[in-house]
């Protein structure tokens, strides 16, 4: 793996003092890989009507962890190998059984948190290493974790470049896109596993409880603000790593001292209300006209 040991020392230009310490510019780090990333999927998660998808990974952390934990694997590889089995077999289930997407992410979603509830219940020592990942801690984020983040937001971004267009198409008829010559299959299950991945990783930011919200929440501000896909796609990817940037800063300050995952979700929710208020006063004045 490269060594990106050095990329937190290059924020230590920031002015404010909180931010300071290596572990806070480590974790800045951290925010402003992953978000981008979320922001991305967000945009393709808000059109295709997928977000409790990201919901049902983001709550087989539970599961995947417990996994490890019994067979003694690195509880977060089992996590992250556990979330993107379960978003393949979402997407397998949907294809193959010609249930509706809500349908098929229902049955797999109520079986995931059954299952890791099961096995923590039988196990009460689970219970805190549940906790981080229920409520979420950026500032814990590794050296490893950046290495991932950094090569995980290459792939992405190769894969945009490269399947957005066709996401799109099969997203509007997956008929006319396999008539077209699209690999509809290939493109449907790499997606999945590429949103399996980026909301393990937001699971660990912001926490099973936010992580569908750090999705979402960017990309329908950006959605009320921009005049078409490519505009939605830049706004989303702005307003996800400024909530990231503030939220953590805001988290930091002794005169409010809240969870950082929390807080991240909360400015971007004060996002979304300005972009709305926005859009009506723009849809007033167009109105007028």
């Amino acid at each position: 793996m490269p060594d990106l040991s050095f990329l937190p020392d290059l924020l230590a230009w920031l002015p404010f003092e909180s931010m300071q310490p290596r572990f806070m510019r480590q974790a800045l780090l951290g925010i402003l890989l992953l978000c981008p990333m979320a922001a991305m999927l967000g945009v393709q998660v808000l059109n295709f009507r997928m977000a409790f998808f990201s919901d049902a990974v983001g709550h087989s952390a539970f599961a995947g962890l417990a996994v490890g934990l019994i067979l003694g694997a690195p509880p977060r590889l089992s996590m992250l190998l556990f979330g993107v089995a379960v978003g393949l077999f979402v997407m397998a289930v949907q294809r193959k059984s010609g249930l509706s997407a809500d349908a098929a992410i229902g049955i797999v979603f109520s079986a995931v948190v059954a299952f890791g509830l099961a096995v923590v219940s039988r196990a009460a020592s689970l219970a805190r290493e549940m906790e981080q990942f229920l409520y979420g801690d950026i500032l814990t984020v590794s050296p490893g974790e950046i290495v991932v983040l950094f090569l995980l937001l290459c792939v992405l971004v190769i894969f945009q470049y490269f399947g957005s267009n066709r996401l799109l198409a099969i997203a509007l008829s997956p008929l006319m896109s396999r008539v077209s010559g699209t690999k509809v299959a290939f493109w449907q299950y790499l997606f999945a596993a590429q949103l399996a991945l980026v909301v393990m990783f937001s699971v660990r930011a912001v926490g099973v409880l936010l992580v569908t919200a750090l999705l979402i929440v960017p990309a329908a501000a950006a959605r009320n603000i921009a005049r078409d896909m490519r505009g939605m796609f830049w706004w989303s990817i702005a307003i996800s790593t400024a909530s990231g940037y503030l939220g953590l800063w805001f988290s930091a300050q002794d005169w409010l001292a809240t969870g950082s995952g929390a807080t991240i979700i909360l400015v971007a929710c004060a996002f979304f209300a300005i972009s709305s208020v926005v859009a009506f006063w723009g849809g007033q004045r167009f109105r007028k006209q």
